[in-house]
């Protein structure tokens, strides 16, 4: 890896953006190795939780326009449309991890940096973190999902607002807008992540899995199909090797050892 830094502890995957000369501005490398990355964390059973953070004082500041690698993919509207769809394709491989995702933005977090973070299932940040939908500022639409994803944590006309002025959020005014979990002094931003993501490394897998794609897909569905889709989930989960490890550690009143079977 060329542009990221990547992590293995204890189920904890930890992909640290690592380009903070240009903080960490998204280069057509680290379009690639994001893709790679998120690839080959979906598919190992041993990894159980994704944490996305930033190598520095930023967390990601969106895409680097000046890298040439990213120039050469935007000539002419063919191009620059495949080039969005690559990206969008890593926004999606994002949203369909099958496991836990954890923002910890350490900085500045704006454009596509700002959405890679909104991406994620929760989002812990620093006292020092700024959010901005800057996009509108460089002329240009909101993209890796953030038309979807704002929208869903802070309402539509939130949204609009966010989308249309740009404007720099700090990180208790994201906290107050609903785009942030939790706000730590920035000297306890790795502890607090560190502590958030052992805590679900040590949860069934599957039935996180089940849980996080049934509240993706939530907005979609009518109650209806909601409740049918909890039973299908919950008949999947009731005969796992999980539930029934959780059952004897229930009774023998001591912590259940998860294998997401």
């Amino acid at each position: 890896m060329e542009t990221l830094v990547v992590e293995r502890s204890d189920g904890v995957v930890t992909v640290t953006l690592n380009r903070p000369e240009k903080k960490n501005a998204i280069s057509g490398q680290m379009w690639r190795e994001l893709t790679a990355t998120l690839r080959e964390v979906s598919g190992q059973r041993d990894d159980r939780v994704l944490v996305l953070t930033g190598a520095g004082d930023a967390f990601c500041s969106g895409q680097d326009l000046t890298d040439d690698d990213n120039q050469g993919r935007f000539s002419g509207v063919g191009g620059v449309l495949d080039s969005m769809r690559m990206v969008g394709s890593v926004a999606l491989s994002l949203h369909e991890m099958p496991k836990p995702t954890i923002a910890a933005v350490n900085g500045v977090a704006a454009g596509a940096g700002c959405n890679l973070a909104l991406g994620c299932d929760l989002i812990v940040a620093s006292d020092q973190a700024r959010f901005s939908q800057i996009f509108v500022k460089r002329g240009l639409s909101v993209d890796f999902g953030g038309t979807w994803l704002l929208p869903r944590l802070v309402g539509l006309h939130k949204a609009k607002e966010l989308a249309f002025l740009g404007d720099i959020l700090s990180a208790d005014e994201a906290a107050a807008a609903g785009l942030v979990n939790r706000v730590v002094p920035s000297e306890r931003l790795g502890a607090e992540v560190g502590e958030l993501a052992a805590r679900l490394s040590r949860q069934a897998p599957l039935p996180l899995s089940m849980m996080k794609k049934a509240l993706n897909e939530s907005f979609a569905l009518s109650f209806a199909q909601a409740v049918e889709q909890e039973a299908v989930t919950q008949a999947s989960t009731f005969t796992s090797k999980d539930t029934a490890e959780a059952m004897a550690a229930f009774l023998e009143k001591r912590e259940p050892r998860f294998s997401g079977q």
